[in-house]
C-alpha cells in the first residue's frame, strides 16, 4: 500500500501572485480543504480553509500560507503518510518526485485505504474522540470562533431537546462566508480629556481613514447552514465500516450515537487513519 496508488494526481493548485479572494473561490467551488501554492512550477507552500478563517483580515497569500510544507515521495508507504499527518497535525501531503509536484495524498485518501482493509474490529477508544456540541440557534460567528479556539474541524449541533440535529464543518463555514469591504477611521489627538490645557486650547485632531477587507461569517443561526442529513454510527461499529461510510458520504467525521440517538462521542477521519499504523501490511 504505497502513496502512488492512492494519491490524487490531478491536483488543484494556485499560482503566485494570487490573492485571498481567488483562493476562497477555489475552496468554495471545489469543496477541498487546502491548495498547494506554486511559483514558476515549484511548490512553495500550502494554504487551507483554516488559514483563511483564522486570519479573516489578511489578504496576502504569502502571509497566510504555510511555507515549505512537508512532502512525501510517491513510493512511500501509506503507514508512513499516516504517521506524518498524525504527528504533524496536518491533513494533506504534497507528493513530490524529482522536485516536481506529482500528486497530493490526503486524509480522505487514507480513509479510503482503511475501508479496503476490511477491519472488523470495533472503533473503541483508540479512534474515538471526546466531543462537545452547540445549540442549533448559536450564531455562525460564534460557531466559527469556537471552532478556532477548540481546534476542531466540525461540531455536532443539538436541538432544544438535546438530540443530534446536524453537523457544522469548516467546509460549511467557507461556503457561507463572504468578503466584506469597509472603511475604518482612527482618531489621534494631542492630549486627553482630563488635560486642562486641552480644554483651554484647540485640540489638534488627526483622523486617518483606511480600507479593510475581511472574510465575514453571517450572524444567522447555525441551523440554517449545518448539514442536516447526518451520517451517524453506533458505538459498536467496525473500523472499516466507518471508513466506508466516510468515503461514500464524503464526510470527515461521524457522530457516534446510542440507541436513543443521543450523541456519545465523535469519530474524526484524522483519528481513524491510525488504523493504517495498526493494521496496514508492511
Amino acid at each position: 500500500m504505497i502513496v502512488r496508488d492512492y494519491m490524487t494526481k490531478n491536483v488543484v493548485t494556485a499560482d503566485t501572485p494570487a490573492n485571498r479572494d481567488e483562493i476562497l473561490k477555489i475552496l468554495k467551488r471545489t469543496g477541498i480543504s487546502g491548495v498547494p501554492v506554486m511559483k514558476d512550477g515549484e511548490l512553495i507552500g500550502i494554504i487551507t480553509r483554516k488559514d483563511l478563517l483564522g486570519n479573516p483580515h489578511e489578504t496576502q497569500i504569502a502571509l497566510l500560507m504555510t511555507h515549505d510544507p512537508i512532502t512525501i515521495k510517491p513510493d512511500a508507504s501509506l503507514k508512513e503518510a499516516a504517521e506524518i499527518m498524525i504527528n504533524n497535525n496536518i491533513r494533506r501531503l504534497p507528493v513530490v518526485e524529482d522536485g516536481k509536484l506529482t500528486g497530493l495524498i490526503s486524509v480522505a485518501d487514507l480513509v479510503g485505504a482503511v475501508a479496503q482493509l476490511k477491519i472488523k474490529d470495533e472503533i473503541k477508544d483508540r479512534y474515538v474522540s471526546r466531543t462537545f456540541a452547540l445549540w442549533s440557534e448559536t450564531p455562525l460567528t460564534i460557531v466559527g470562533r469556537i471552532m478556532e479556539i477548540a481546534h476542531v474541524d466540525a461540531i455536532a449541533i443539538l436541538d432544544s431537546e438535546s438530540r443530534l440535529e446536524g453537523i457544522i464543518t469548516e467546509r460549511d463555514l467557507i461556503r457561507c462566508s463572504c468578503i466584506e469591504d469597509d472603511i475604518e477611521v482612527s482618531d489621534f489627538s494631542n492630549g486627553t480629556d482630563d488635560d486642562e490645557w486641552t480644554w483651554e486650547s484647540i485640540r489638534d485632531m488627526h483622523h486617518i481613514s483606511y480600507a479593510i477587507s475581511r472574510i465575514q461569517l453571517p450572524t444567522k443561526p447555525v441551523k440554517l447552514a449545518m448539514v442536516k442529513k447526518v451520517i451517524a454510527v453506533p458505538t459498536n461499529a467496525g473500523v472499516s465500516e466507518c471508513a466506508l461510510k466516510m468515503k461514500r458520504g464524503r464526510v470527515d467525521q461521524l457522530p457516534i450515537v446510542n440507541g436513543d440517538s443521543r450523541l456519545v462521542s465523535m469519530l474524526y477521519d484524522r483519528e481513524l487513519i491510525k488504523a493504517l499504523i495498526d493494521y496496514a501490511p508492511q
